[in-house]
């Protein structure tokens, strides 16, 4: 009977020293898992309690950073661990930079924006473009308003800005023996109408009406060129070519067909790139227009802005 005591207390001493030398494993969520390792895979750990029992596989991610450390140390299970061990990231070392001198430009002198203009090569040439702008405007000017060239160049030379706003505000100079009514805009006088400071051109004398007729013998030829209505022209500063321009005096030359006064009549455009006669208006813009012109034996669409205008001749056909 004493035996079977000492059999049944040496069973528990071991018991209880197992349990004493069992390893306890931390986890993630907090709790420890207590036993033996039974196995190991890819998977986690199986493990026998210290309570005899066998728990579920534990999954590698469950275990704590410091039990992985531990379980790595076993040669065995370091290949299945190491994976799951957190890498601290390396300290960032600053490195000193070093500022080294630089040069720097010299700021300018303050001074007037005129004396600026002058102090550089791009501001004279700035200052000469628009000094030779200004004189070209007065010239441009004089021929809207209708004032001497000479005169008016001068003064945009003499008084830059000031002048060409001098003469843009005064009015249209009308020739004498001009009325309003013979002004195609405010910006031309007729051809007709003198030029300025020229004397008017005299007044046709008229015949005294009889009842006698007088008989004069003309060749047959120039009884035909008597009949030819009489050639206008319109040149560019007496005239201001434009859309309005053309649809008011030439308004017969925009049909396919022209009847009446218009049936017999060209046009003869003078431009800086040559000269056109044109039988057809076909299209016009705000720009410039379109002529059907005739090229020899040929027709063709001619495109003119309207600015390259120089004149422009309405006359007979035959003339």
């Amino acid at each position: 009977m004493r035996r079977i005591l000492w059999i049944i207390i040496g069973f528990c001493l071991c018991g209880v020293l197992t349990a004493r030398c069992s390893d306890t494993y931390q986890l993630t969520d907090g709790t420890s898992v207590s036993g033996d390792i039974i196995s190991f895979n890819d998977d986690g750990i199986l493990f026998h309690t210290t309570d005899d029992k066998y728990p579920p596989r534990v999954p590698w991610t469950k275990f704590s950073q410091d039990t992985l450390k531990e379980l790595a140390k076993n040669p065995k299970i370091n290949q299945y661990a190491e994976p799951f061990i957190e890498t601290p990231p390396k300290a960032h070392i600053l490195k000193p930079i070093p500022i080294h001198p630089v040069s720097r430009l010299e700021l300018p002198e303050k001074q007037s924006v005129i004396g600026a203009f002058f102090s550089s090569s791009l501001g004279i040439i700035m200052v000469l473009l628009i000094y030779a702008a200004n004189i070209y405007a007065g010239f441009e000017i004089a021929i809207f308003r209708a004032r001497p060239i000479g005169l008016v160049t001068g003064v945009s030379a003499a008084l830059p800005i000031v002048g060409p706003i001098i003469f843009l505000s005064l009015p249209t100079l009308i020739p004498q023996g001009a009325t309003e009514q013979d002004m195609q805009t405010e910006t031309g006088a007729p051809p007709q109408a003198a030029a300025p400071g020229a004397a008017p051109a005299p007044a046709a004398e008229t015949q005294p009406t009889t009842t006698e007729s007088v008989q004069v013998a003309v060749p047959a030829g120039w009884q035909a060129t008597a009949q030819l209505p009489e050639t206008q022209v319109f040149q560019r500063g007496q005239f201001t070519f434009n859309r309005r321009f053309f649809e008011t005096k030439f308004s017969g030359f925009f049909g396919m067909t022209r009847h009446g006064a218009d049936k017999d009549m060209v046009l003869l455009i003078k431009t800086a790139r040559g000269q056109h006669t044109v039988e057809r208006i076909s299209r016009i813009a705000a720009n410039d227009v379109h002529f059907e012109v005739v090229a020899g034996a040929a027709r063709q669409e001619v495109m003119v802005p309207f600015g390259e205008i120089q004149e422009i001749q309405l006359k007979h056909k035959d003339a």
